[in-house]
């Protein structure tokens, strides 16, 4: 769990309440060139949070600034909600679709990589609501302050991109689950239709408030891990082989692109965004030490603890594919589209045949990962631009930029199944470029005792997130060059690949030197031999 380290003493007279509160973020003047603070855009008005009253029933802003209460269990479930939205990303049909090539292809040898990214993940899920809390705005917000108006333009850009892809994924996922269940009567196109509308679903449950919505989605985990742990049951693979395959790392050169495959899924560009919204839905002052102390320490848990789910889910997924599939002449071949029929061969009917079990599961994926990627798309839209829309109307738009071009996609792509996997390879290498760029952007503001006051992350921590991010973008970048190496064709092909990357990788060299002292922690941590984690 992580703690700041406050370099402030305490007032040497008076109880200084007033000194320390104005001291733990910066003050801000309002810019003539920018609208003022009751103008901006906020990720939940004041009527939409969700009040935390202490065990005596005293409100938050009636209590010390400075003390961080004990902890209650009761203010934990007040807390829960915002982390379990956040792990539907680890759990959209992009990243299903990795388990179970992992596990045909790579059996039980890559559930140890599968467990130290997911908690690579959490590091960076952790820091994204540190941010939002600390600060009382999301990361676009912060994003749009900090960098000139045409890096955070481009920001914005990417952002915008990596929703698309992983909307697109999201959208046929569902579709795909949509015609298992009616048996194949409604094809891929109108299982997209179909998708689109969880939009005004979306918006119906937020007229309920935030809580309904996240029961909503806590139905929706517990129908996956329901789902994919009767499957597990089903296949009842080796515990010894699990167990072993979770403890002792091992990577051969066969089984290196599924290892990229289940690292690169773990970070999803636009839930770096959305989780540092979603921790606002609680009414917390950023002006009250003790407070966002104990919001981060609540947060750190249900986070955890959502995180850990999703891995349970993620490993049952995988296990169930290396049981029945790995070795098989079928493991090469096997992908979301034709999963469910492989499934129904190798394991078959049953008391409730394990193709509807697969369909269920994946259904709940899809529509939950759908929802959230509208909900993300909105924060992302209205920080990065200050959009002052009514809700209906910003999430219509956001979610028009993935449903037309899915749509596009479902009706050219629906020929073959191989044309879908060649679609899938693309959005993933879509998504991969845009990791930079949430993750450079995310470390330099949590770095800053200027943006975060005294819940600056200290060089420890701040030198383990910057190996993480580093290993994950290197990672990605392998990815990469391995797709561009195989696809890159024809001299005027290669030639814009080229150039595309030179201003790619110039424009992440920007985001890090922008960081100031920051860029000097990246490089150290590059360029040294080994890795020293001590404090400076």
């Amino acid at each position: 769990m992580m703690t700041p380290e406050p370099s402030q003493q305490e007032p040497p007279n008076g109880d200084g309440k007033d000194e320390e509160a104005n001291r733990l973020l910066p003050s801000k003047s309002p810019s003539p060139l920018s609208p003022s603070s009751d103008e901006e855009e906020v990720a939940y008005e004041s009527r939409e949070k969700i009040s935390i009253v202490d065990l005596e029933g005293e409100t938050l802003e009636s209590l010390d600034a400075s003390a961080t209460p004990p902890f209650s269990w009761k203010k934990l479930w007040l807390f829960t909600g915002p982390g379990f939205l956040m792990s539907i990303a680890f759990l959209d049909p992009g990243n299903l679709e990795g388990d179970l090539q992992a596990g045909a292809i790579a059996g039980y040898s890559l559930l140890w990589l599968l467990m130290w990214a997911t908690f690579m993940g959490l590091l960076i899920q952790l820091l994204s609501a540190r941010v939002g809390v600390a600060t009382g705005r999301h990361l676009a917000e912060l994003c749009r302050e900090e960098y000139p108006t045409w890096a955070g333009r481009l920001l914005w850009l990417m952002a915008e991109l990596a929703l698309i892809g992983a909307d697109i994924q999201e959208v046929i996922g569902s579709a795909i689950a949509i015609k298992i269940l009616s048996r194949g009567f409604l094809p891929i196109w109108a299982g997209v239709v179909i998708t689109a509308s969880d939009c005004f679903i979306f918006l119906f449950l937020e007229n309920y408030g935030v809580r309904k919505l996240e029961a909503v989605f806590a139905v929706f985990i517990a129908t996956m891990a329901l789902s994919f742990a009767w499957m597990f049951g089903d296949a009842k693979p080796s515990g010894r082989e699990l167990l072993i395959g979770v403890l002792v790392p091992k990577l051969s050169s066969k089984t290196i692109r599924q290892a990229v495959g289940v690292v690169g899924c773990v970070i999803m560009p636009h839930n770096v965004f959305l989780h540092s919204a979603l921790v606002q839905s609680r009414k917390i002052d950023p002006h009250r030490k003790g407070r966002v102390q104990e919001a981060l320490n609540y947060y750190s848990i249900e986070s955890t603890f959502a995180l850990l789910i999703s891995f349970m889910i993620n490993l049952f997924l995988t296990t169930v594919f290396a049981k029945g599939f790995y070795g098989t002449k079928q493991a090469d071949g096997i992908g979301l589209v034709n999963a469910g029929q492989y499934l129904e061969e190798k394991y078959g009917g049953g008391v409730f045949p394990i193709l509807y079990i697969w369909g269920i599961g994946l259904l709940a994926a899809g529509q939950s990962s759908t929802i959230t990627g509208t909900y993300a798309g909105q924060f992302i839209m209205g920080g990065f631009l200050n959009l002052r829309l009514k809700k209906w109307l910003r999430a219509l738009i956001t979610r028009s930029f993935a449903i037309v071009p899915t749509m596009i996609v479902a009706l050219v792509f629906n020929r073959s199944e191989a044309s879908l996997d060649v679609l899938n390879e693309w959005l993933n290498v879509l998504q991969s470029m845009q990791i930079p760029f949430a993750l450079i952007p995310l470390l330099t503001l949590v770095s800053k005792e200027q943006v975060m006051g005294v819940f600056k992350v200290g060089p420890l921590l701040e030198r383990v997130a910057w190996t993480v991010a580093a290993l994950v973008i290197v990672i990605n970048g392998y990815l990469l060059l391995d797709f561009f190496m195989a696809e890159v064709d024809g001299v005027l092909f290669g030639f814009l690949v080229c150039a595309g990357t030179a201003l790619y990788v110039a424009f992440i060299f920007y985001l890090v030197s922008h960081g100031g002292a920051l860029s000097s922690t990246w490089f150290s941590l590059v360029t040294s031999k080994r890795f020293g984690f001590i404090g400076s």
